[in-house]
């Protein structure tokens, strides 16, 4: 058989007591053992470049191009079992071995790897502890220089049937792999610490390139600045330029000092990983106050189209930091003494309150608000959002509509005056044209404010339910499903629900409409329109019963409510679906 010799890194890795774990539960052992190959350990192996030579039983020998990659792989991995065996009997835990070398190996034509390379490899496995690496003097001079490493040095070591004694080291795991600190001279220091702006702030960091190829370094580069971009159309929030966070590419940094240099309260960091056509993203959003993570995920795709795998993973991104920071705000504003709040912490408070969409927090909600507007005039948001409640209170009868109205619209002028593309004015907008009927004007209020607010994820519900009052149903779900996928945990989430209830019981599907009730229940259980269209979603369905008991609670959460004034007010645009509404209530019980 024809063979090459070549240098390659050999990671070999086994499970630990295999013949007793199968022993114990055969059937179980083997099930888990080939879920972990599937879902953990050969994506992994892709990722960074690897390439299985051959499965020995319950282990693996893998052929790697650098040792770096090798050793992040294998921190991966072990680092992964340990959050898959957390709450796991000693005895039930899956666990391996690792052994990493660079050296000299012969490649069959088939493909096998065979010689020294292999065998020291393996036997570095045999030596390594439960959950460990180790690796062997030539891997660590590979990696030593450009890791971070936590390593024991177990010193001069014979290993079985390997004629010399080989210097072997031991990879403390749970500590991940980073890359050293570049020679870059850091951000010159600011002589004392910035002031904090008076709005929630954040640095983008560059994102780490793990593939180990400097193309990939543009595709990296090339998400952070969407982000930033995509960040800096958020209004409410301070975002750092681009020069400025670049300036710690390639350093591995404290956030913490990050917060200082800077003066922002958040930095989100990440890494890009590639393996052929796959790519993985993470990010982190840390709070450079106290180092906590506030939220974390990862972004896997095809990079066959890199633009639209970038716009795919700057909007999850925003989708998702967008309404924590929201919330982080507010709690933080929530913690302090109403007379200690600045403009921007009572707008925060205001926008909670508001979402609470009840009689008693709206109208908090405009207290808040008008101490924002006097402590700045100019605060479009807090005149914008201050419309919108007004014409929530309107809306729902809590305030005499006229006065409400006008009150609202002055609110918007005001709002516009300092920001001729504020888009919770737009919203305040689209509110009097939804109490008016005028469905063109609501579409097109909505429109607006998603034009100044591309990733206002409330915005585009409402777009969705202005689509499901006007008779366009498909249409209003499109809307409703991006507002979800741009935040998928958003306050204003069992609204969305509600909308859901809109669409589908103006499309006639009664039964969808009411489990889209119910779900926006489970979360705003004091909500009576909630209520109003689970009963006549139920009633229309024939469901009597469920129609009954949802009729029930809107009696009791909207006393004297009946099914004659829900066909006048209603803001369906078109009789018919006001009518069918008021029947689907009759059928629950409503007077």
């Amino acid at each position: 058989m024809a063979e090459t010799r070549k240098l390659a890194a050999i990671l070999a890795a086994d499970v630990v007591g295999f013949s007793r774990l199968t022993g114990a539960d055969e059937d179980r052992t083997l099930a888990r053992l080939r879920a972990l190959r599937s879902d953990l350990i050969d994506p992994t192996i892709a990722i960074y470049n690897g390439r299985v030579v051959k499965r020995t039983g319950d282990g693996a020998i893998v052929e790697f191009r650098s040792v770096v990659e090798a050793v992040r792989c294998a921190i991966e991995i072990q680092n992964s079992m340990i959050e898959r065996n957390a709450g796991l009997q000693p005895e039930r835990r899956i666990e391996f071995r690792i052994g990493i070398h660079l050296g000299d190996v012969v490649e069959e034509s088939d493909g096998d790897l065979m010689g020294d390379g292999v065998n020291i490899a393996a036997r570095l496995e045999g030596v390594a502890q439960p959950g460990g690496i180790c690796l062997s003097e030539d891997a660590y001079r590979q990696v030593r220089s450009r890791l971070d490493l936590a390593i024991r040095d177990l010193g001069e070591t014979k290993l079985k049937n390997i004629t010399e004694s080989l210097r072997i080291y031991s990879l403390q795991v749970g500590v991940a792999a980073e890359a050293k600190t570049s020679t870059q001279p850091a951000p010159e220091q600011a002589s004392a610490p910035l002031v904090l702006p008076d709005k929630p702030s954040i640095a983008v960091l560059p994102f780490q390139s793990m593939s180990g190829d400097p193309a990939q370094d543009h595709f990296a580069d090339g998400i952070v600045e969407d982000i930033i971009t995509a960040l800096a159309r958020l209004r409410w929030l301070f975002v750092i330029a681009r020069n400025s966070s670049f300036t710690y590419k390639g350093r591995n940094v404290d956030v913490k000092q990050v917060g200082r240099d800077l003066g922002v309260r958040y930095v989100l960091e990440g890494s890009v990983r590639t393996s052929g056509n796959r790519v993985r993203i993470t990010g982190q959003l840390i709070d450079t106050s106290t180092g906590a993570h506030l939220w974390a995920d990862r972004f896997d795709g095809a990079i066959e189209d890199v633009f639209d795998l970038q716009d795919q993973v700057t909007t999850s991104v925003i989708g998702a930091i967008a309404p924590k920071l929201q919330q982080v705000e507010s709690e933080r504003a929530a913690r302090k003494a109403p007379q200690s709040l600045d403009a921007w912490e009572n707008f925060v408070r205001g926008v909670s309150l508001y979402s609470q969409h009840s009689n008693g927090g709206t109208k908090e909600a405009i207290d808040m608000l008008n101490r924002a507007v006097s402590l700045d005039p100019g605060y479009a948001q807090a005149h914008g959002l201050r419309a919108v409640c007004l014409a929530w209170r309107a809306i729902q009868g809590w305030e005499d509509r006229d006065t409400a109205f006008a009150e609202a619209a002055e609110s918007v002028r005001r709002a516009f005056a300092s920001d001729a593309h504020e888009p919770w004015a737009f919203i305040a907008q689209g509110f009097s044209a939804v109490a008016h009927r005028q469905d063109l004007e609501m579409v097109n209020a909505f429109r607006r404010a998603i034009e100044a607010s591309p990733n206002l994820a409330y915005a585009h519900g409402l777009l969705g339910a202005a689509y499901a009052l006007s008779g366009h149903p498909d249409l209003a779900i499109e809307c409703i499903d991006h507002a979800m996928r741009l935040s998928p945990r958003d306050i204003f989430g069992d609204e969305y629900h509600l909308y859901y209830a809109f669409a589908h019981f103006q499309a006639g599907r009664y039964a969808e409409a009411g489990a889209a009730a119910e779900r926006a229940i489970e979360q705003r259980p004091e909500h009576p329109v909630l209520y109003l269209m689970g009963a006549a979603a139920y009633g229309s369905a024939g469901r009597t019963e469920k129609a009954r008991e949802m009729a029930g609670h809107l009696s009791r959460l909207v006393p004297g409510i009946s099914a004659a004034n829900v066909e006048e007010t209603f803001p369906y645009c078109r009789h018919d679906d006001r009518r069918r509404l008021a029947a689907g209530l009759r059928a629950g019980g409503l007077p």
